[in-house]
């Protein structure tokens, strides 16, 4: 794709036929006083050495170079940049408490509201350091794999929500255990986890999750986030607040003892979330402390300058002009290249000669500046080019069923050129022709030999079928395109959410399986219960009708006993609901 930085100064350009009209009419004026001295032709015999075309040539040569040098201003760029970056930081993997505790409203506006507050602002202090989020509730998952792309922990901070955890309570070890992992395998730089939570940890493991991500050389930061005294945890759009499994309203209350001892066992230290900014900095001066060291950053930019080509061609047409004299040298009149008609035989044989060899000594000059021009190549030759670029124009202005017909032409002309089978299947995309499109980009791949287009190709599969919900597909193209490109975040990133996302759908098609298991034997049962409580009901006529009538005190008897007998059953049953029980069974928060 090409592209102009700066394209208000191509309105530069303007000025050329400006300054060709102001050249004509100088040189009709300059005829007009010619001709007050005498004839024309008289007048050029007594000027031998006085050359008509040198100027002109000078002068367009000029306007050239001009144009050039306006091109070169509007910062023409193309392609696709990858640089190599050294910075000099740390490490930090956020885990941030998502469960359903984190809604509670003791901190204004909310815990989990007052975190993410917290965490953009750490990651505004941030410069050179790499960052990776992690959330948790009763299970963990990664958010953002670490990366330097503050923007994009901005952009995935904004959408988490309590909503996001299928299977929710308080899973510290999970989310440690997760963080240890997730880190570079840099030696030598400072690494920190930052724990964000609540301190309802139902799970446990975690001091000793804490003590093996210290012996690994990290050290755990713990966020206690909340007040002592507790508070209810609201239900969003209704107005009321959770009830636990016995109706009772939930007190969620910050564990601070337990938030100590992570902290202490993880090599860290434990800092109360309160409404001001102590918190924030004192876990700056925090990470302060922590060991720096320089480390390689891949950074991506989506075009690369290309003034160069133009600027270099516009120092070649200088030169040229500047070795063009006004007027013809004595010494090289036989050489001239811009003789009027009549010259001698053997004077045009060598200005036909020495075009020729300026010619050729041009012509790998322009081939090196522009390897896709088609100014000296065969029409045929350049054609599915000139569609390629064509599909371009049409598909930036996202008119994609053209675009689409001229990346086919383009295909048509030449089959094995991988990047008009590539944008083919990005037109394809774009209409949500699907099948099409993964077809183009798969034989893309096959034909394309730069690991980095290929790679595209890949990624660009595995995002279709991640529309579709085809998670192992698309598990499959993302680990294609990284073992051609492992440093692309994004696709790690999509590939991380594709194997949660699947695991979620195994799960749910298992449940699905097992739920029709259950029904059929469900089924079973209760046609076996009917069968055998129509046997019990003909038994019991049989059984009625042959017993004697039963008497009046028999009858009182009975029923004093099955009293007896339920207000046992009211008894244990009010005793095993004064029962304290373990509140991981009932915990929904």
């Amino acid at each position: 794709m090409f592209r102009f930085e700066d394209p208000i100064y191509l309105w530069l350009l303007v000025l050329i036929p400006i300054l060709a009209l102001v050249r004509f009419v100088t040189y009709r004026n300059q005829k007009k006083r010619l001709r007050k001295f005498g004839d024309l032709k008289l007048l050029k015999g007594l000027m031998p050495d006085v050359s008509h075309f040198r100027p002109r040539v000078k002068f367009w040569l000029l306007l050239a170079a001009f144009a050039l040098l306006v091109v070169m201003l509007a910062r023409p760029q193309m392609g696709t940049k990858i640089s190599q970056e050294k910075r000099t930081g740390i490490e930090t993997i956020i885990a941030l408490d998502i469960s359903n505790s984190m809604l509670a409203e003791d901190i204004v506006p909310s815990r989990l509201d007052r975190s993410k507050m917290m965490v953009e602002n750490l990651v505004d202090h941030f410069t050179n350091d790499k960052i990776g989020l992690i959330v948790f509730a009763g299970d963990a998952f990664v958010q953002l794999p670490i990366t330097s792309d503050y923007v994009s922990a901005k952009m995935f901070l904004s959408s988490i929500d309590p909503s996001m955890m299928a299977t929710q309570g308080t899973d510290i070890a999970t989310a440690i255990n997760m963080s240890v992992s997730s880190f570079t395998q840099e030696e030598g730089i400072g690494k920190a986890i930052i724990v964000i939570t609540d301190g309802e940890d139902h799970e446990g493991g975690a001091l000793e999750a804490a003590e093996e991500a210290k012996k690994k050389g990290m050290s755990v930061y713990v966020l206690g986030v909340g007040s002592t005294q507790g508070a209810p945890i609201p239900i969003r759009g209704t107005g009321d607040y959770m009830k636990d499994n016995t109706g009772n309203t939930v007190m969620s209350a910050l564990n601070e003892e337990m938030c100590r001892q992570v902290a202490q066992a993880g090599g860290g230290v434990y800092i109360h979330v309160e409404n001001n900014s102590a918190a924030q900095q004192q876990l700056d001066n925090e990470l302060d402390k922590l060991s720096k060291k320089e480390t390689s950053t891949t950074v991506y930019s989506d075009f690369d300058e290309q003034f160069q080509a133009f600027g270099i061609l516009a120092l070649l047409i200088l030169i040229l002009e500047i070795c063009i004299f006004d007027r013809r040298n004595p010494l090289l009149k036989n050489l001239s290249l811009f003789k009027r008609k009549g010259v001698s035989s053997q004077k045009s044989v060598v200005s036909n000669k020495m075009l020729m060899i300026l010619f050729f000594l041009l012509t790998p000059i322009s081939s090196l500046l522009f390897p896709d021009s088609s100014l000296l190549t065969p029409v045929s030759a350049q054609n599915d080019r000139q569609y390629i670029r064509q599909g371009n124009k049409q598909f930036n202005a996202g008119d994609y069923p053209n675009a689409e017909v001229s990346y086919r032409k383009a295909v048509e002309k030449n089959p094995k050129n991988p990047q008009a089978v590539y944008n083919l299947g990005n037109a394809l995309m774009a209409q949500k022709k699907d099948s099409a499109a993964i077809e183009q980009f798969q034989n893309a791949s096959k034909l394309e030999t730069n690991p980095l287009r290929k790679y595209q190709s890949f990624h660009n599969m595995g995002v279709i079928c991640q529309s579709h919900k085809m998670y192992g597909e698309a598990i499959e193209a993302y680990k294609n395109a990284l073992r051609l490109n492992p440093t692309d975040d994004e696709t790690r990133y999509n590939l991380i959410l594709c194997k949660h996302e699947k695991e979620k759908q195994d799960q749910n098609k298992q449940n699905q399986d097992q739920n029709k298991n259950d029904q059929k034997k469900d089924d079973q049962k209760d046609q076996q219960k009917q069968d055998q409580n129509k046997d019990k009901d003909k038994k019991e006529d049989k059984q009625q009708e042959q017993k004697p009538q039963m008497s009046k005190d028999n009858a009182e008897q009975l029923l004093n006993a099955a009293m007896q007998q339920e207000k046992q059953t009211q008894d244990r049953m009010k005793k095993a609901q004064q029962q304290p029980q373990r509140r991981n069974i009932l915990k929904n928060w």
